[in-house]
């Protein structure tokens, strides 16, 4: 942008031009440098926010027509009054797009694939690559791919003006290759500290929290919310300029140092892998098990940020993008929130499915008392299996005051339902065995609803703790 009163005199005017395609810093800039080059015009000003380009003439004004010719490469549509609010089959294209890639997400998450890989601290290298594959589909697409998404647009500003698919995909290497290298490191520091060493749930949970209340802002601004976008998330022009000179790399470390920070936002399956790390007692096994699970996890999230890079580079096809984007990083972002509510014990959109089976007890754990569990060498007895995908039964009825023996069979779980935890029955977690059945017992010492949940709180349960006394 160039400073317009200093190009207002007598013989100079101002004129308006409504712009459709233009949706970042880099389309202001490369529409200003282009429009600067046209005889007659002293100054422009682009607002991506505002659909609109304010230019300072003298003598002739150029037309619309001429203007739709010189971006017609571009894809920019100029006109001299407001466009109209299209509403047509698009907005169903772009949410029927969202919703079936939502779709797939559970399908994947819940599909048998999940359980297939078990891990411990001495399996091959290969299974650990395998296991960050399976975790680029299902958790790690939720929490990292989502992140990446909402910072697609961004990061596509700084190389608008490339016409290599492979530089405007450099921020996307950039980030795996910060992640791999960090997943690697860090996972030999915590092999070599072993269990001197541990990443506390609460200080997750709050990292996931910030993350995903981010992604909430981008994915509005995304849907075009104009509240949101008065408030954007973006670098001043003179910082764009200075990042997109290809004389100047330093901007461009800004994605690595992204992916070197999701070591520290892991989901299920990275916990599992941190975990094996962890009890490894070595720096180069620890090394060796996060290099390998993060180089997994690549081809899945390097997808979404290549699908990304082709429509973004699309003018026509980009508005479609960042609103089926939005939409799909607002539902991961609520994903993220509803898991840790979940970890933290706290109450959830999981708290509505889990209400329906509060009405009763599987045959199997309840006896003829009030849907109670039977008692045993006087502890009360529950039963439960675990897989990939779900806990069942996931609601349970016991009595306060009263020991509980839980018996939890694994018939397949992944690296999010492999441990279970309740922050407000027990301090720690039980870990779970494939083809084992891990016993915990605890006594519960007050009524009431308490809720247990996978590491990661992407599945959960409730144990209704009663008194029957009072009733």
């Amino acid at each position: 942008m160039t400073n317009s009163k200093k190009y207002m005199t007598k013989n100079t005017k101002e004129h308006i031009y409504y712009v459709k395609g233009m949706h970042c810093a880099s389309c202001e800039i490369l529409i200003e440098k282009k429009l600067l080059e046209i005889e007659g015009v002293k100054s422009v000003d682009a607002s991506a926010n505002q659909g609109e380009i304010k230019i300072i003439y003298e003598n002739k004004l150029p037309k619309v027509k001429e203007l739709n010719h010189l971006f017609k490469k571009e894809g920019y549509v100029f006109s001299n009054e407001p466009f109209k609010e299209e509403k047509n089959s698009s907005f169903l294209i772009t949410l029927g797009s969202a919703f079936l890639i939502i779709v797939f997400f559970f399908l994947f998450k819940n599909s048998f694939v999940a359980g297939l890989v078990n891990v411990s601290a001495n399996s091959s290298l290969p299974t650990f690559f395998i296991l960050g594959l399976i975790a680029g589909l299902s958790s790690c697409a939720a929490l990292v791919g989502g992140l990446v998404l909402s910072l697609a647009k961004q990061w596509q500003e700084v190389f608008a003006k490339s016409n290599s698919t492979f530089e405007k995909l450099q921020p996307h290497l950039m980030f795996n290759f910060g992640r791999i290298l960090s997943y690697g490191f860090f996972g030999g520091l915590i092999g070599a500290l072993g269990s001197k060493l541990q990443i506390s749930p609460v200080f997750t949970s709050l990292l996931v929290f910030l993350v995903s209340f981010l992604m909430i802002g981008l994915g509005l601004q995304m849907l075009g919310v104009k509240t949101f976008r008065k408030f954007q998330i973006t670098m001043p022009k003179f910082v764009t300029r200075f990042i997109a000179n290809e004389t100047k790399f330093q901007g461009k470390y800004i994605p690595a140092l992204l992916g070197a920070f999701t070591f520290f936002l892991p989901c299920g399956f990275t916990l599992t892998a941190q975990s094996l790390a962890l009890i490894s007692g070595s720096f180069l096994q620890g090394f060796l098990i996060m290099f390998f699970f993060a180089l997994g996890t690549t081809p899945g999230l390097l997808a979404i940020g290549f699908s990304s890079v082709k429509f973004l580079e699309k003018p026509r096809l980009s508005d479609n993008f960042l609103k089926a984007a939005g939409i799909l990083v607002l539902f991961f972002a609520l994903y993220n929130i509803n898991a840790q509510l979940n970890l933290l014990s706290l109450p959830s959109l999981s708290d509505v499915r889990l209400s329906f089976n509060h009405q009763a007890l599987p045959k199997e754990n309840s006896s003829n008392e009030e849907g109670l569990p039977p008692i045993v060498n006087g502890k009360q007895v529950i039963k439960m299996n675990a897989s990939s995908y779900e806990y069942e039964p996931n609601y349970f009825k016991v009595k306060v005051g009263i020991p509980v023996r839980w018996e939890i069979k694994d018939i397949g779980t992944s690296g999010c339902t492999n441990a279970i935890v309740s922050k407000t029955l027990f301090p720690d977690e039980i870990s779970l065995t494939p083809g084992q059945i891990s016993v915990k017992e605890f006594t519960p010492t007050k009524p009431g609803k308490y809720k247990f949940s996978c590491w990661m709180g992407m599945v959960s349960g409730t144990i209704e703790v009663v008194d029957t006394k009072t009733q």
